[in-house]
Parts: structure tokens; C-alpha cells; sequence
């Protein structure tokens, strides 16, 4: 029976061709009509005739046809849980008033990956990020912003938490850019500039599944509102460009990064590092990442011409990036070239978990002042 539902589904989805919203409708009620069953044989519900007799808009939106559901136990309670899940994607496309083929709203976060989840689970934790790993691993972004750029970002995203994929603007105070360390003196002149860094950032997502390459950005549009900024309030908000909205809607993988390792990171290359491998750290069995002298590069964001001789490039990029990410995070990296001949051809990043992550915590609480030396061993 399920499996004859699911052919239906697909033919009449196929048959709808490019209509998004009819499709997006027409799953989500497929999903409800699965779901069914579970209810009706379960021994504790019991009704005459079909739960769903109708699936027109009339008797859905009115809830005549789900009287029966205030009878439900916690047994039934997953599956009734999945269904309002489902219901919430279709009131968001039918409220308002809107016609169901109009133009005026295009759900992409209609079917929600997994890291959108986790996102919202976590929206009351304000010390921790969770970032789509497409954006985290860095390998799908072009134009690489700047160090401070690039914290702002992470205050972006974490600041829109669970909602990053809806079509929303999003929006927070000067007082909260200023809580990061090192922009604590930002002000208008100076976080503009921020944005325009963020809005020049190419992502660029390769599906060798559906063989499709998209090619978009990260921020559509931020104001900056200062009518009160005689006082210091300003007020920015900001829209996520349909590009980075539908990866983190669909992303399953993600990384959940400590704010403040990120705030206290002094270089960009560390930051882009940090978050890539973050982004790895959890999966099974895996705790090494070969990448070629170029991929590396283009991970930390190397702008072209600089740091050519790979020596020059571990001096300056990988090692300091590597160090630092060992003295302020729960991770322990290690940095290995591999040679063909006298040439360097790739280099192996390994990484660990450290058991005990206190000696981070502590000098992430201490002032920066000193903390070269710390980190290289060479305080008194």
C-alpha cells in the first residue's frame, strides 16, 4: 500500500513539472496520508471511515477531518509530531490568503535537512555556532572575506540560528558586532565595508548527484540604521542571498563551533581552517584530510600571487593557523607535507579532540596580551 503511494506521489510531482509550490503542497499531504496508517492500527485508536476522507483546501484548513487526534497517546505521539511538522510547511504556503500557484512566496525550506534541526535545537546556547559544512569547509567559497568579515559572519548565522533558510530578515544591534573580540570599536564606517565583503563572496555548490552546479552568494541585502546613532544604538539587519538559504535548508552536515574560539582567532586562515575540519571532526573513523598545495590554498583562502613557494606558505598560513587553533580550541592539529621527490605536493591535516579542552578555556579567558609567547613557549 505504501509503496503504491509513494509511485502515485512521484507520478503526479513528475507530471507537475516546475510548479514549486503545487509540488511542495501535494508532498507535504502525501507525507500526512503515510503517516495514517500508523494511527489507525494502532490498538488504542479506533474510528469509522478514512481520518483523510478529503484532501481539498476547504476541510483541511477548517480541521474538520482531524477531530480524533485530541485521543492521542505518547505512543502515536512521533508520528502526530511529523504531521504538524508537515501541516506548518502547508499553512506557511496557503495563509495570507495567497493563491496556491501564485508567485508571491516560494517555500525553499518547504523539506528541512538535518542541520536546520540541530540549528534550532540549539538557538537557546549563545556560546555555540552551527554552520552548514558546505559553508564551513570553505571548498564552496570564492572571494573569501577578510578576518573580521568572516567573524561577523559567524554572528550572522548563529544569529539567525534555526530561521538561516527562511526567507526573513534578520537583524541584531551594534552592541552585539562590538561583544565580538577585536571589533569592539566597529561603528557605522566600519562595518559597512564588512558587508560588502560578505556580499562579494561567491558559493559555489557542485551536486554530483543531479550533476548541477549553482553558483550564488551568502547576504542579498543589509541596512544599516542610524537615526539613533547619536546614542550608539544602530540597528543592522540583513537578508541570506536563496543560494545560502536553500544549502543550509538542505545540508545534513554541519559543524558546531565555540563562538568565542572563533571571536579570539587573529587570522582568517585559522578561522577557515578551524571551521573546516570542525566540520569533520564528529563523522566516524575520520580524523585525516589530504588536500593538494592548491586545494589547501584555496580552503584558507590564500588570495592568488601570495605565499607561492609552498615554504612561504606553511611559514606564514598553516603553520600560525595551526598553532593557534591548538591553543584556543578543543582540537589538536597536525599540519604534514608530503613529497614527491623535493616537491611538496599535498599536505595532511590530522586532528584530534583533546579530553580535556580546560587549558583552551583558560586562555581564551585570559587577556591577549602574552599569548604569542604562550602559544609559542616562550613565556616567562
Amino acid at each position: 500500500m505504501l509503496r503504491r503511494k509513494r509511485q502515485e506521489k512521484n507520478s503526479l510531482l513528475g507530471a507537475l513539472g516546475r510548479e514549486d509550490h503545487l509540488k511542495t503542497c501535494l508532498g507535504a499531504l502525501f507525507e500526512v496520508n503515510e503517516a495514517v496508517p500508523k494511527l489507525q492500527n494502532h490498538p488504542d485508536f479506533s474510528t469509522k471511515g478514512s481520518l483523510l476522507p478529503s484532501c481539498s483546501i476547504s476541510s483541511i484548513s477548517s480541521g474538520e477531518n482531524f477531530p480524533l487526534f485530541s485521543y492521542c497517546y505518547d505512543v502515536i505521539g512521533a508520528v502526530w509530531g511529523r504531521i504538524s511538522a508537515v501541516w506548518g510547511r502547508i499553512s506557511a504556503v496557503w495563509g495570507g490568503n495567497r493563491e496556491l500557484t501564485g508567485a508571491v512566496y516560494t517555500p525553499i525550506n518547504a523539506l528541512m535537512g538535518k542541520t536546520i534541526e540541530v540549528a534550532a535545537d540549539r538557538a537557546y546556547d549563545q556560546t555555540k555556532t552551527v554552520l552548514p559544512a558546505e559553508v564551513a569547509r570553505g571548498t564552496y567559497m570564492q572571494n573569501v572575506p577578510g578576518l573580521a568579515a568572516l567573524k561577523l559572519m559567524h554572528l550572522m548565522i548563529g544569529t539567525a540560528g534555526g530561521r538561516m533558510a527562511d526567507d526573513v530578515r534578520h537583524e541584531m544591534r551594534l552592541s552585539d558586532i562590538r561583544s565580538i573580540d577585536g571589533m569592539k570599536h566597529h561603528d557605522r564606517s566600519s562595518i559597512t565595508p564588512l558587508f560588502a565583503e560578505l556580499a562579494a563572496a561567491v558559493l559555489i555548490s557542485d551536486d554530483k548527484e543531479k550533476q548541477v552546479v549553482t553558483i550564488g552568494g551568502l547576504v542579498d541585502e543589509a541596512r544599516i540604521d542610524y537615526r539613533h546613532e547619536t546614542t550608539g544604538d544602530l540597528l543592522v539587519t540583513w537578508t541570506f542571498r536563496s543560494t545560502f538559504r536553500r544549502m543550509a535548508a538542505e545540508s545534513n552536515h554541519w559543524a558546531i563551533l565555540d563562538r568565542q574560539t572563533v571571536f579570539h582567532l587573529s587570522s582568517k586562515y585559522a578561522v577557515m581552517l578551524f571551521q573546516h575540519v570542525a566540520s569533520l571532526a564528529n563523522l566516524d573513523r575520520v580524523n585525516t584530510k589530504t588536500f593538494t598545495v592548491p586545494e589547501l590554498r584555496a580552503l584558507l583562502g590564500v588570495a592568488e600571487g601570495k605565499h607561492n613557494r609552498f615554504a612561504e606558505l606553511n611559514r606564514w598560513t598553516i603553520k600560525p593557523a595551526v598553532s593557534e587553533i591548538n591553543q584556543l580550541s578543543r582540537l589538536t592539529l597536525t599540519a604534514t607535507p608530503n613529497k614527491i621527490g623535493r616537491t611538496v605536493v599535498s599536505v595532511t591535516i590530522a586532528w584530534d579532540v583533546k579530553d580535556d579542552p580546560t587549558q583552551a578555556k583558560h586562555e581564551l579567558d585570559r587577556p591577549k596580551v602574552g599569548r604569542k609567547a604562550r602559544q609559542n613557549g616562550t613565556a616567562e
